[in-house]
């Protein structure tokens, strides 16, 4: 999968606009790291930063939507019906061509990238830099709440998107597969998955949205055996999503 397969730039955005078919999400998530859990509460949220100015024409992925409410952890994918239910009511059809963007981390955007091509949506890119990269080459912006009719969606899941505990224990007992943690370098010293590598995400950006030239990429990531299996792991399941996605573009 190459980068523009799963990315757009706003030169090719800002052409699209108007046609027919476009989908244009803000998949922001607010995380106020190093507050309090009263403090956090106090701050906007996401939805509330959204709609006081978005790209025109935007509506608004609620990540909670496509969540397990009863999972274990923090954003955990949500149950298979769930999930087709939710993005037929977000107006995303199966001839839906989608752009997701986030107003403060790319890896926001890019956890709902791997949400919809985990359940079938083919066309579907993230836009590098965001809502800041928008507005600097006077994107127009609006306020307030725009949505999409709900639609039919017909799902084509992707089981192999994701690998289970036991098929990380597996690849850690066996080997053969290629195991990366995008996480900060001292977090990785201090606790990894066994046989891991570390790359951080914060490697692969220049700031929190907007990712590096494909050529500085390539020259970060760890060569390995062509068709090796890669399994990609954070802390709480969104800077692996764009790991992953630089693993598919670099080493096919």
């Amino acid at each position: 999968m190459k980068r523009k397969e799963w990315m757009i730039e706003t030169d090719e955005l800002m052409a699209k606009l108007g046609a027919p078919g476009l989908r244009i999400y803000d998949a922001a998530i607010m995380f106020y790291i190093g507050m309090s859990a009263e403090e956090a509460r106090k701050m906007p949220t996401a939805r509330a930063i959204y709609q006081a100015g978005h790209v025109a024409g935007a509506a608004f992925f609620d990540h909670q939507l496509v969540t397990d409410p009863i999972g274990a952890y923090e954003y955990t994918l949500a149950p298979d019906k769930m999930l087709v239910v939710q993005i037929g009511e977000m107006g995303i059809g199966n001839d839906s061509e989608v752009i997701l963007y986030a107003s403060n981390l790319l890896a926001s955007a890019m956890r709902a990238w791997w949400v919809l091509r985990y359940a079938g949506v083919e066309n579907v890119r993230v836009l590098n830099g965001g809502l800041p990269a928008w507005k600097a080459v006077g994107g127009a912006v609006e306020a307030g709440e725009s949505v999409y009719e709900p639609v039919a969606f017909t799902p084509v899941f992707k089981p192999e998107m994701f690998a289970s505990r036991g098929e990380v224990q597996a690849a850690v007992e066996g080997g053969g597969v290629y195991i990366e943690d995008a996480l900060p370098q001292d977090w990785h010293d201090r606790e990894h998955i066994p046989d891991s590598v570390c790359l951080p995400l914060t490697d692969l950006t220049i700031g929190w949205d907007l990712l590096r030239p494909q050529e500085e990429i390539e020259a970060l990531v760890v060569a390995r055996p062509k068709g090796e299996r890669g399994i990609t792991y954070c802390g709480g399941g969104f800077a692996a999503h764009i790991k992953i996605a630089n693993i598919l573009n670099s080493r096919n």
